[in-house]
């Protein structure tokens, strides 16, 4: 019965957090959705850091997932995302960075909207996927979180598409404010 009681306890939910566009800058390039390339083209959103810590401090644990077709494609070297992963790794405060490295044509199961990434991390850190929440500008996340069975809490932007979204948001401070703010009456309820 203890050992139940401690696995209860040790649970912590998660935001899942699209990397482009939310915690670093689109490049001018259409290659890959703007997704960056290389180490100089790779700029983090610093102000994303306090939002970030607010949720960190809400007993959040932050995952980043994001969908790297290039690295498979041969466009973007496992190095430079390597280094662009120590970069956000150092500059905000994330407890874990998933990639799937596959093409889009590539039918795997980590590939967004496919789940695999948020099972892996799942499993990985004890989180429970229908209490966590995914932030993002893009359909394919929101159609993760709607796959995993949890909330999706999405910024504003001209690839959300026409699916499922459980909120859509101005930017991704008020994204976080809602997330918080969804958590908080989750919490009361519970009690």
């Amino acid at each position: 019965m203890v050992g139940n009681l401690l696995n209860v306890i040790t649970m912590k939910p998660a935001v899942f957090l699209e990397r482009d566009g939310i915690l670093n800058r689109y490049t001018e390039s259409r290659l890959y959705h703007g997704s960056p390339l290389t180490v100089e083209e790779f700029r983090v959103i610093e102000e994303v850091k306090a939002p970030l810590t607010q949720l960190k401090e809400a007993g959040f644990l932050l995952i980043v997932t994001t969908n790297q077709p290039g690295v498979c494609e041969g466009a973007l070297p496992r190095r430079e995302l390597d280094m662009m992963h120590r970069i956000l790794n150092h500059k905000l405060p994330l407890d874990d960075i998933l990639i799937c490295p596959h093409e889009e044509s590539d039918p795997c199961p980590c590939h967004k909207p496919e789940i695999g990434m948020f099972q892996e991390a799942s499993h990985k850190h004890h989180i429970p996927l229908d209490q966590s929440f995914v932030i993002s500008d893009k359909w394919s996340d929101a159609e993760a979180a709607l796959n995993m069975g949890g909330t999706s809490v999405m910024v504003r932007s001209d690839r959300l598409g026409d699916g499922h979204h459980d909120y859509v948001t101005a930017s991704f401070e008020d994204a976080v404010q809602k997330v918080l703010m969804l958590h908080e009456e989750a919490l009361a309820h519970h009690h």
